[in-house]
């Protein structure tokens, strides 16, 4: 049981520290502009050596527009951006930074709220406490694990339906491959406990017999 739960540990730590490197850098994507080559990750686009701020100077959209209504980055708007990135991915070609952003700073968080819980599963609670904390780890896990899958299908999704068709001699960058790999951290974080958790509830079922 230790041994799973030591092994999504690691896994999960890995996997926080992946998503953390992958949304703050800036190599997600790679091309060649006016003869020269730039880069450009969530945040920042980076040409001839110097860096700026990503701004909306691809184009407007509706789903820009909503976001920007209030100052606050509501779960309604986080819905609404996401179906309207699903039903009309090729007419928000700026909106979807925002998305996934915002789906990688939550795949984040909650990898590291299973992180927390990962480790309380190793206080000396009793058995029933202590795996309960395991079971919600493992939960957590899955969460981020789908926090990132999205951000990573919408990035996906509109790079090479939109920004690809824009830029020459283009392609994904490490900054983008991190993301996928920290899915897979987090996803077999996520498998790790939960292997643990039933581990300990088939020995729970056997130990009175």
């Amino acid at each position: 049981m230790y041994s799973f739960m030591g092994g999504g540990l690691f896994c999960a730590i890995v996997g926080n520290i992946l998503l953390v490197v992958s949304t703050a850098t800036d190599y997600w994507m790679q091309y060649r502009l006016s003869g020269s080559f730039a880069h450009q990750g969530l945040w920042r686009y980076c040409m001839s050596g110097k860096c700026y701020m990503q701004t909306d100077s691809i184009g407007k959209s509706h789903a820009n527009q909503v976001i920007r209504a209030n100052g606050d980055f509501s779960v309604g708007k986080l819905a609404y951006l996401l179906i309207y990135c699903l039903l009309f991915p090729l007419s928000l070609p700026s909106a979807y930074w925002n998305a996934t952003r915002a789906f990688m700073i939550l795949s984040a968080m909650s990898c590291f709220a299973g992180i927390i819980a990962g480790i309380l599963s190793f206080a000396h609670f009793s058995a029933f406490e202590r795996f309960n904390r395991s079971f919600a780890a493992g939960i957590m896990f899955f969460v981020s694990t789908l926090f990132v899958l999205l951000a990573m299908a919408i990035y996906t999704g509109v790079t090479v339906n939109f920004l690809g068709k824009r830029f020459g001699d283009w392609r994904f960058s490490w900054s983008y491959i991190l993301g996928w790999v920290a899915l897979l951290m987090t996803f077999f974080a996520g498998i790790f406990y939960m292997c643990a958790y039933r581990m300990h509830e088939c020995r729970r079922v056997a130990g009175p017999r």
